[in-house]
């Protein structure tokens, strides 16, 4: 925490340095200095997950701290990702699978986190614009779909990604201290996906975004599970080949060892 401290410190030193250009420039903005606590998250064998702090600083354009009418809003995104959703219904006493609908679009993790119930902070069309809630994504279904049908879709992704931990919304996950610092802890689950990931933060005050700044943190394989990635990624087709060959060994050797019991 002391290094985070410093660093938090070394660029609100930085903005107050810089501050009256700053001002000029962005008339009566107020000023976000957002910061992440790790810029990589490094995946790895037995990785359990891992918990983000995402902090900064808000000062007015007059370089003094900001007033407590500011609320912050933290959405921490993961990287889209293309998929299909299936309904299953029952049938002679069997689940199979019914329709099903395909989404462009979709984060493959969504925290986001608030210093007040975003209901209480702005309307819902600015929610929708700024996606200030799981309710709100926008996960852009490929052909025609209608609209009853699109609210049960989305609703039972984001309830199923929700228990994988991949969706989160926590109303009071953003604390402040003083007007000026914010910090929210966001945690990351085992089952996450390498990429990039964006951290935005926005302010909002009286029902209004006043100011967004964001940072980025890079989720990467390391070790025996990046390089099989990159295997399967660069050489498909030899991949396939030696998972099939190491499985029939496999196979045949599970064989020999039962026929000797």
């Amino acid at each position: 925490m002391r290094g985070l401290a410093t660093r938090l410190g070394l660029a609100l030193l930085a903005l107050l340095t810089l501050w009256p250009a700053t001002a000029q420039a962005q008339g009566r903005d107020p000023i976000l200095v957002p910061e992440i606590s790790q810029h990589e998250v490094q995946v790895r064998q037995g990785f359990t997950g891992a918990e983000l702090l995402l902090f900064g600083a808000i000062l007015d354009p007059d370089g003094r701290r900001a007033s407590d009418d500011y609320d912050i809003v933290v959405i921490l995104r993961g990287p889209a990702q293309a998929i299909s959703v299936r309904e299953k219904q029952r049938f002679l006493g069997i689940w199979i699978n019914a329709e099903a609908t395909s989404f462009r679009s979709v984060p493959s993790f969504f925290a986001i986190a608030s210093s007040a119930p975003v209901a209480e902070l702005v309307d819902e069309r600015t929610a929708a614009i700024y996606e200030f809630g799981l309710q709100y994504l926008q996960l852009s279904p490929t052909g025609a779909i209608d609209p009853p049908q699109y609210a049960r879709f989305t609703q039972g992704l984001v309830d199923l990604r929700q228990r994988s931990g991949l969706f989160q919304q926590d109303e009071a996950g953003v604390t402040m201290s003083e007007g000026v610092l914010y910090q929210a802890r966001i945690a990351l689950p085992s089952n996450v996906t390498v990429g990039r990931y964006i951290a935005e933060t926005f302010a909002v005050r009286d029902g209004r975004v006043i100011a967004a700044a964001s940072t980025h943190v890079e989720v990467r394989k390391e070790g025996l599970d990046r390089v099989v990635t990159e295997q399967a990624d660069e050489n498909s087709f030899l991949y396939g080949l030696l998972a099939v060959m190491l499985s029939l060994v496999m196979g045949w050797a599970a064989g020999r060892l039962f026929a000797l019991v």
